[in-house]
Formats: structure tokens, sequence, C-alpha cells
């Protein structure tokens, strides 16, 4: 038994016991998403349009991981419709990230690992950097714009009543503390995985120019800033909807 399958027997076991049906569901909904990523890598391996490919498999992410996270037609339709309204445009922003950073393939610190393998793989990895900074951010939309529905939602439930000013004044303080956590996630997720090739650096003595030029560096650090733009207007966004909703209600 490895440890990958020890960890995901916890992590099944303590859903179920924190969570039951809902973290059954949520559970049903993650390994869902695991078979669309395995599709999508066999799919580019096939030569199949990467950016098409792309756009459909973070329609079909975004769809499971919203839907399956929540019984709550109301909240879910709000969210998955701002996640949306987000990520394609964002799409198009990667574009141009990818094209001034240029962090697309390997890079010199992969060179031992590659230099006897073949690169003629026939994939175009431009295309394939977009895709990755575009999947990575999903997760970030997806929770950002369930969290911030659903707690706008509960509050105007609570409090049918409540005046224009402090829904403002309450969407305000919710949404700094939701994109305070999620920003913080993203960072030191970054660092995280990053750690050990900055640590490399530092005992190589290299120029901090040469460390923060890293194309492995580089990609992180542009990933993670997609990523917060990502919730940014996530957040944004699904507040003004669950806010026009209540306006039209009135």
């Amino acid at each position: 038994m490895n440890t990958i399958l020890v960890m995901s027997i916890v992590l099944l076991l303590l859903m179920v016991l924190i969570s039951g049906k809902t973290g059954l569901r949520n559970i049903f909904g993650l390994f869902l998403n695991l078979i669309v990523i395995l599709v999508f890598i066999i799919l580019a391996n096939w030569q199949i349009n990467l950016l098409l490919l792309t756009l459909a498999t973070s329609i079909i992410i975004l769809t499971l991981a919203i839907f399956m996270s929540s019984e709550d037609n109301h909240v879910t339709t709000i969210a998955y419709k701002s996640s949306l309204l987000v990520v394609l445009p964002l799409i198009l922003l990667a574009f141009i990230i990818q094209y001034l950073s240029q962090i697309q393939g390997f890079s010199v610190e992969q060179a031992d690992e590659l230099e006897t393998l073949s690169l003629s793989v026939g994939l175009n990895f431009s295309d394939l950097a977009v895709s990755i900074m575009t999947i990575s951010m999903l997760g970030a939309v997806a929770e950002a714009a369930m969290a911030i529905t659903a707690n706008l939602i509960e509050l105007i439930e609570k409090n049918p009543y409540i005046s224009s000013s402090s829904l403002a004044a309450e969407r305000l303080l919710i949404s700094k503390q939701i994109m305070g956590t999620a920003i913080n996630t993203l960072f030191f997720g970054m660092l995280g995985s990053s750690l050990p090739l900055i640590l490399w650096y530092v005992n190589l003595n290299e120029n901090l120019s040469l460390i923060i030029n890293s194309k492995l560096l580089l990609a992180e650090a542009m990933t993670m800033f997609l990523g917060i733009l990502a919730i940014i207007f996530t957040i944004e966004l699904a507040s003004h909807y669950v806010i026009m909703e209540r306006k039209k209600s009135i």
C-alpha cells in the first residue's frame, strides 16, 4: 500500500465522517474531475486542438466542481454563471501572459532528465502552457464563487429587510475575507511547490535576477497571478448577481 492510497483513504473517511452525504458527493465530483483530466491528457496526446480542448475541459470541471458541491440550485446557478463569465475571458489573458513571458516548454533545470528522451512529441507547448494556467485556476474560481454566493444569499435569507448600505458593507467584509484566504492559499501553494528550487538557487549563490527569471518560477508566478485575478473578478461578479437579484425581488 503506497502513500497516495493511504492518504486517499484517510481523506475519504474524514470527509464522510465530517460531511456525511455531502462529503461523499464531493468525493464523487473530485473523482469525476480526475477522469476529465485524464481524458484531457489522452486527447491532447492525440493532437486534438488544445485550445478547444481546454475550453471544453474548463466548462466540464467547473460544472462538476460547483454542482456537485451543493444542492442549493440558487447558489450553484449564480456561482456557475459567474465562474464561466470570468474564466472564458481570462483564457485570452493567459494567451497574452504566455506571449509576453514565453514560459512554455522545459527549463534548463530539467535538461538532465530530458537529455536521453526525444522532444519531438508534436505538441504546441505554447498552447499547453495556456491550458495549464487555465486549468490551474479553476478550483480557486469555483471555490470563490460558491463562497461569496452562499454567504450573501444566507445573509439575505436571515435578514430579508437588510438595507442596501448594510448589505454593501457586509459584501465588502465577506469579499475581503474570502479573497484573503484564497490568495494566501494560492501563494503558499506556489511557494511550497517552488521552495526546493529556491533553496537550490540560494545554495548555488545564484544572482537574484536569475532566480526571478527562472522559467519554472516564472510559470508558477504567472499561474498564481492569473488565479488571483480570477478570484477577484469572480467575487465581484458573483456578489453583483446576488445583489441584483435581491433588488429585483424587492
